[in-house]
């Protein structure tokens, strides 16, 4: 299973599925981030921690925890 993680820095992929439960998962989809949406990776900070993509036309940064239930293209 490919995660967010594991996508490069200026690389583009698609969100296959959104892993986790509850709270966790509604925060995810609530920023706009849902199956089938691409995420663009702009930026890793040197300790992995956060990560900064762009969606939907809107950048984000995401924690290690919440780019391991994402599972990419």
């Amino acid at each position: 299973m490919k995660t967010l993680r594991d996508v490069p820095v200026g690389a583009t992929s698609k969100v296959v599925r959104i892993h986790g439960e509850g709270a966790l998962k509604r925060r995810i989809m609530d920023m706009g981030i849902t199956k089938g949406t691409e995420l663009y990776v702009r930026k890793v900070a040197p300790l992995g921690d956060p990560i900064e993509v762009t969606v939907r036309g809107y950048e984000l940064s995401l924690r290690k925890a919440d780019a391991d239930i994402l599972e990419m293209e």
